[in-house]
């Protein structure tokens, strides 16, 4: 199959699932790209949850991302909270609602209901495909891969759930490694110290 093809289902696929999020009634009326900010902040970690790391990670400019993030906070989805350390820095919070939304809207019913008429394999096959995909085409944007802490070659298994990010210095737990950060650099789980 060539590009052209797949790029035609694709974009339907993305039609799609952009109009079963308007449509949705846990959307609460909000657009597409807030629920993609949403879903974004409700996978990342605590090095991740700037307005420049939504920015980032949905490719859309500082100004729209501002405006998404005021409708965001604004509607009581998401608190800013500033860095302990550096004051210019904002972290971007979930609030229960936020999570409440995130957890009732993605993935969209039509995706859900498409994925579970597939087999258990035709599911591994697709995720695979998708996953080689998007490293590909992320590889040929020069974008960052916003990968999982848990692969990225900066994390160093303490032992005990304990994880450190050797590019930060921060201390990780278990359930931090599970999450994408910007700064991901492929890699293996350091061996334990």
């Amino acid at each position: 199959m060539d590009a052209a093809s797949i790029y035609e289902y694709l974009e339907r696929i993305s039609h799609l699932l952009r109009a079963d999020a308007r449509r949705t009634d846990s959307g609460a009326g909000l657009q597409p790209v807030q629920l993609e900010a949403l879903h974004y902040l409700s996978l990342c970690n605590q090095y991740s949850n700037t307005p420049a790391a939504v920015a980032d990670y949905l490719g859309l400019t500082k100004g729209t991302v501002s405006q998404t993030l005021q409708v965001l906070e604004s509607n009581g989805y998401v608190e800013k909270q500033p860095d302990a350390k550096d004051r210019r820095v904002v972290h971007l919070l979930l609030t229960e609602e936020g999570r409440e939304l995130v957890a009732s809207a993605i993935p969209p019913k039509t995706l859900r209901g498409g994925i579970d008429s597939l087999s258990e394999n035709a599911r591994q096959q697709l995720g695979a495909t998708l996953r080689f995909l998007l490293e590909a085409m992320q590889r040929e944007n020069r974008r960052r891969p916003f990968g999982v802490c848990r692969t990225c070659r900066h994390n160093t298994d303490l032992g005990g759930d304990s994880f450190r990010c050797e590019l930060t210095g921060g201390t990780l737990t278990a359930v931090d490694v599970t999450r994408i950060c910007r700064e991901h650099q492929p890699g293996h789980i350091r061996p334990s110290l």
